[in-house]
């Protein structure tokens, strides 16, 4: 008899097991910059299987997603979509804290979102689940938007470019983040691609 976790394959009375699928948290913020790239990689990811995502937004990045005109594609990338409401809704952080996801993603994350978590304010849907996370031994990888003293082209909803300049107060609180035991710093949506996704 065959049960949830296993399938019989063509052999009489053999059992196959399958594996099931790596569980992936991605967390969006307000950050439009990297938007449409993000989007893109997450994309891929999905269509090379085995990874089970649920996406979950803050109020900003509802906006912005909509902004960019990439809401439409969060089905095809995401098994669930959840949307802020406050700090602790819905309860993402106690799905992370007990493993319910093998992996936590905040990808692209704004200044302000990678200031609170250095400073340990965990008063948003996604400060606060990296920072229950964090208490855990599950992988958390943030990709931030101001990383260097440089200045950004970024693309705007319409396509036309924007330069911007990064803040030297940004630079230092991705260096914290960066020094945070726990937390791994991604520099490019295309470094998404080489997390080990296994557990």
């Amino acid at each position: 008899m065959e049960n949830d976790a296993n399938s019989t394959d063509k052999v009489p009375g053999s059992v196959k097991k399958t594996q099931k699928p790596f569980r992936l948290a991605w967390a969006i913020t307000g950050a439009g910059d990297l938007m449409t790239e993000t989007f893109k990689v997450m994309e891929d990811l999905k269509k090379s299987g085995g990874v089970d995502i649920t996406v979950f937004l803050s109020k900003a990045a509802v906006k912005v997603v909509k902004l960019y005109r990439l809401w439409s594609k969060l089905p095809t990338i995401s098994d669930k979509v959840l949307v802020e409401e406050d700090a602790n809704t819905p309860f993402v952080s106690g799905a992370l804290q007990t493993g319910k996801y093998d992996l936590l993603l905040v990808a692209p994350t704004t200044a302000n979102s990678v200031a609170k978590i250095v400073h340990g304010i965990a008063d948003t849907l996604i400060t606060n689940a990296v920072a229950m996370a964090n208490k855990t031994d599950m992988k958390v990888y943030i990709m931030p938007v101001e990383k260097e003293r440089e200045t950004v082209v970024t693309r705007l909803p319409d396509g036309s470019m924007l330069e911007l300049s990064t803040r030297s107060l940004d630079i230092e609180n991705t260096s914290k983040l960066k020094k945070m035991v726990g937390i791994s710093v991604l520099d490019t949506p295309e470094d998404i691609k080489r997390i080990r996704m296994s557990r």
